[in-house]
């Protein structure tokens, strides 16, 4: 018995590499394809979340969408790592600042990610589970920022299930020692401690939630890339 393709994913068993990269926006997946690997070869435009799997440096690698929030990360990583046998998965993805030291275009890698979200409720666990990162593709994170002389920070994010709030409580996150805010980390991590496999997020400060700063379209294309190009490192 097969469980591929999925409901989501039209890839079959053997098409998607053991490393996968994941972006909220499925066209930043596709300017990863375009723009870094060698050969890419789509495997999925169901529900318009594009997937590619080609190589870099020599090695495989799949870069794929994973959409917006909690419950639509859930399930593209739920099955990448039951059904298609994906080791790790690393998301790039934007964040809006909390700590007041950052700034546009910085880097946050998660070494941790809070939630406002019920997600975790499903596993049945006695209390409440910390979700964290793979440290040794934190470290290899750190690492390369350092090496490209890239601005960045680890710590803790959050991962909130409302865009829009009413009440964003930032400066009591902030109280916390909360660096960002974005809308996915947590689930994957929860996912991949699961399933024992290996996940990180590393995010670009896009927008600043205490001085109200953003980055244009045109900036967000042209400093992405230096995290773009961190994830590949670790591949």
């Amino acid at each position: 018995m097969t469980n591929t393709p999925t409901p989501h994913i039209e890839a079959i068993a053997g098409e998607i590499a053991g490393t996968v990269l994941m972006a909220g926006d499925p066209l930043r997946a596709k300017y990863i394809a375009d723009n870094y690997l060698d050969n890419p070869v789509q495997f999925n435009q169901v529900r318009g979340m594009l997937g590619y799997t080609g190589t870099f440096g020599g090695k495989p690698v799949s870069v794929m969408g994973h959409g917006m929030g909690i419950p639509s990360i859930g399930i593209y990583s739920y099955e990448l790592f039951h059904f298609y046998d994906v080791r790790t998965i690393i998301r790039v993805g934007s964040a809006g600042a909390y700590d007041p030291e950052l700034q546009l275009g910085d880097i946050v890698i998660a070494q941790g990610a809070c939630t406002d979200s019920n997600y975790g409720a499903h596993f049945g666990l006695p209390g409440t589970f910390a979700p964290i990162a793979d440290f040794d593709l934190l470290r290899a994170a750190a690492d390369a920022c350092e090496k490209r002389g890239i601005r960045y920070k680890v710590g803790n994010i959050l991962s909130s299930d409302v865009f829009y709030a009413e009440d964003a409580q930032v400066d009591t996150w902030r109280k916390m020692g909360v660096l960002a805010v974005e809308m996915e980390a947590a689930a994957l991590y929860m996912n991949a401690a699961r399933a024992g496999r290996r996940a990180l997020t590393i995010c670009t400060i896009s927008d600043h939630l205490i001085t109200g700063a953003e980055l244009s379209a045109e900036e967000r294309r042209t400093t992405f890339t230096h995290m773009m190009e961190v994830a590949l490192s670790l591949v």
